[in-house]
């Protein structure tokens, strides 16, 4: 899975994105925004959480941070976020790889406001070393993502 599958999902949904494979690590958002020469923000970070029982990932800027009662005035609970394990498990993706594209589960898919801030975004393609750029408007109709407001802005 991985990196195959995003690229196999992004070749049939967005065969105009190609991947971006970087020599250096990019599993944390300040080694994707150097690897890619951007700020931290334009990272598009996916973060594998539950709510209520329920799994689904959140696209959320690189650094923003996930708000509790934010989350819970809209999704109805509290995020819990998923180990390691989990994550790989519904996903397909290792954790610092992980993105909206070729999921091992269907998952919910939010995008959160704080993505908007920008023109272009980097999400992971599915490796610790892959990345894909998009606008946040076309990340969130690629993948059937809602838009919610439940991250806190930097600073």
């Amino acid at each position: 899975m991985s990196l195959a599958s995003a690229r196999a999902w992004l070749a049939v949904h967005a065969p105009d994105l190609p991947i971006i494979e970087v020599a250096t690590s990019t599993a944390t958002v300040n080694e994707a925004a150097e690897a890619l020469g951007v700020e931290p923000g334009r990272i598009a970070k996916t973060l594998a959480v539950r709510v209520d029982g329920k799994a689904l990932l959140v696209v959320a800027r690189g650094d923003a941070r996930l708000d509790n009662a934010k989350t819970k005035a809209t999704l109805g609970a509290r995020p819990r976020m998923l180990d390691a394990e989990a994550t790989l498990a519904l996903t397909g993706h290792p954790v610092g790889g992980v993105c909206p594209f070729g999921l091992a589960t269907p998952l919910d898919i939010c995008c959160d406001a704080s993505l908007r801030d920008f023109d272009l975004v980097y999400p992971a393609a599915g490796s610790l070393t892959s990345s894909v750029e998009v606008a946040p408007d076309r990340l969130a109709a690629l993948v059937g993502a809602r838009w919610v407001d439940i991250c806190r802005p930097p600073g």
